[in-house]
């Protein structure tokens, strides 16, 4: 599949693409999460055709970013999107997925711990925040903030980290979050795969040294920074050298190879985003084979699949996957009201 991008122009139906892919390539990682590629080649065949499971359940990779969305769509129901109005809603999505009877996918110890803290009204959100933690279910949620059109570049920075901050207090959590939602955005204005490491890059650099406190109050000081910045810093730095190994694996791409040898296996938030960024653009006009090289790998498989999915789907829009995929992924129905409220 070619698509002809043009800088600065809104890709079709990205919102729905990227949703919809981000599920889907949740679904096939689902299976092949805890296993090396020789168990998942020895399970599934060839991993050029690894087929949609049946039922194409997805994990809380997908249920998180339906949160996440629902929680943008209530914020921002009653004005502009800040802080005042997203925490409010981010919280009560997050502790009801906590209690929901689907949370049943082997989710993530941190989110599990921070919610169950975030569901006490009493307490700050900040003092929930697992400060030790750059887990990628911080930044495996955040593809909706890339999607939603009108925000401003600090209220989409503010946002991807906040959300993260919630569950996940390690400043590389929040950086890469900021990082994943600028990608996506990115991809949505149709920027080019062969820019997008060097933009991603030059945003990095940009930032940091800007701590979002108006979004963060004053979160960092439960960490042993010195300062706000130079807390915010460490993750960027972090994120920084992940797309360094992007960079240099990408000069000599084999799309044989396990992307995770190269770029981390994605159990941490900055080695998430930099797989899937190296899964994308390994294959960045073949869709279904990204998703598929994403969930044929030794590491977090779900979760790397699911942001290649979100990154893919942002870049080529609800054409990008077959019809006979979309309308048998779980949560389909949701997926598509979001997509279909911020395409329009």
């Amino acid at each position: 599949m070619t698509t002809i991008r043009t800088p600065g122009t809104l890709t079709k139906q990205a919102a729905t693409g990227s949703l919809i892919g981000l599920a889907l390539g949740d679904a096939l990682g689902f299976p092949t999460e805890f296993d090396d590629v020789p168990q998942i080649l020895a399970k599934l065949g060839p991993w050029r055709d690894m087929p949609l499971p049946r039922p194409a359940f997805v994990t809380d990779d997908t249920q998180m970013t339906l949160a996440v969305g629902r929680a943008i769509r209530s914020a921002t129901d009653s004005g502009p999107l800040d802080p005042a109005r997203l925490t409010a809603p981010l919280r009560r999505e997050f502790t009801a997925w906590y209690h929901s009877p689907e949370n049943n996918r082997a989710p993530g110890r941190t989110c599990l711990l921070a919610c169950q803290l975030l569901d006490d009204e009493r307490l700050p959100w900040t003092e929930a925040s697992q400060m030790g933690s750059k887990g990628c279910g911080a930044n495996m949620r955040v593809a909706p903030l890339g999607l939603v059109s009108g925000l401003s570049d600090q209220q989409r920075a503010g946002a991807a980290q906040l959300q993260a901050a919630l569950t996940h207090g390690h400043p590389t959590a929040l950086t890469a979050s900021d990082l994943t939602s600028h990608a996506v955005h990115l991809l949505t204005r149709g920027v080019a795969p062969g820019d997008l490491v060097a933009r991603l890059r030059a945003y990095a650099y940009e930032n940091r040294g800007r701590y979002h406190e108006r979004w963060l109050g004053r979160l960092w000081s439960r960490s042993q920074d010195a300062s706000p910045h130079a807390y915010i810093a460490r993750g960027w730095d972090d994120c920084l050298d992940a797309l360094a190994r992007l960079e240099a694996v990408l000069r000599a791409p084999d799309p044989e190879v396990d992307p995770c040898v190269a770029t981390g296996d994605g159990w941490v938030a900055e080695e998430a985003l930099a797989t899937a960024l190296h899964c994308y653009l390994l294959f960045p006009d073949e869709p279904l084979t990204a998703l598929r090289r994403a969930a044929c790998t030794q590491g977090d498989s779900d979760s790397i699949a699911c942001l290649t999915g979100a990154l893919v789907g942002a870049a080529h829009g609800g054409a990008a996957w077959p019809k006979e995929w979309s309308e048998r992924i779980e949560y389909h129905s949701d997926l598509m009201s979001l997509g279909a409220l911020w395409d329009s």
